[in-house]
């Protein structure tokens, strides 16, 4: 284990990787951007720190020998509900991305990556973890679409939206977890229950009246995207124009 010193203005990341060359070009970067890091080569190793260290974030490759990274993960998320993680994956291979998903990563990253996009994705998972814990009964806008969740009130550009309870609790659990990439299986259950999980159909079918009723442009959606092969993400980039 290995902590780089230096300014953890932007939090502290737990660097999983078997490969140390890997570890090392992450490390450098990333504590060049704000971020302290804490590295492990094992799933184990990974595990056992985030039981009693502090961490942010984690940034968890998915290809490692003994324990590997989907196994890391569901240890992890079990023990640390609500630490933030993100699985690197190469390139194209959807597999690793559901695996992923469904033990509970937040997001994935696609190696080879750019840096930019790396650190924009850790910054976003810490900042969607810290506004949960903050007030999980505020008000959520992004671009115009604002969601009341003690008023049961949706509003775009100021003008009420009607949805009906179904559409509300999947807008709102979409809003609640904006920028991650929702598994299918993994919104069912959180909005329908936990005996759902294969209804893709249906699952599409709410998305298509959803987007009728919040997108300008229901055909070229702005906020409820698609992941391809995964399932949804609801766009926290989304812009009010």
């Amino acid at each position: 284990m290995n902590t780089e010193q230096s300014d953890a203005g932007q939090g502290t990341i737990l660097v999983v990787d078997d490969d140390s060359s890997t570890r090392r070009a992450l490390r450098v970067t990333l504590s060049g951007m704000g971020f302290a890091v804490v590295e492990a080569a094992r799933g184990e190793e990974a595990l056992s720190l985030a039981r009693v260290t502090w961490f942010d974030a984690v940034l968890l490759d998915v290809d490692m020998p003994g324990m590997g990274g989907v196994e890391a993960c569901r240890c992890i998320r079990h023990a640390v509900a609500r630490l933030p993680i993100l699985m690197l994956t190469v390139m194209d291979s959807e597999d690793d991305k559901v695996l992923a998903l469904d033990a509970g990563a937040d997001d994935y990253i696609t190696k080879p990556f750019q840096v930019r996009e790396l650190a924009a994705r850790l910054r976003s998972a810490v900042r969607r973890r810290n506004a949960l814990d903050a007030n999980r009964d505020a008000r959520i806008r992004y671009g115009k679409i604002e969601l009341d969740p003690v008023k049961y009130r949706v509003q775009k550009g100021g003008r009420p939206i009607h949805l009906t309870p179904k559409e509300f609790e999947m807008l709102h659990y979409l809003m609640m977890h904006a920028g991650e990439p929702i598994p299918h299986a993994r919104l069912l259950k959180s909005v329908w229950g936990p005996e759902y999980g294969n209804e893709l159909e249906y699952l599409r079918t709410f998305v298509r009246q959803l987007r009728k009723k919040i997108e300008d442009d229901p055909q070229n959606p702005q906020y409820l995207l698609t992941d391809a092969y995964v399932g949804y993400r609801f766009n926290e980039l989304a812009q009010e124009v």
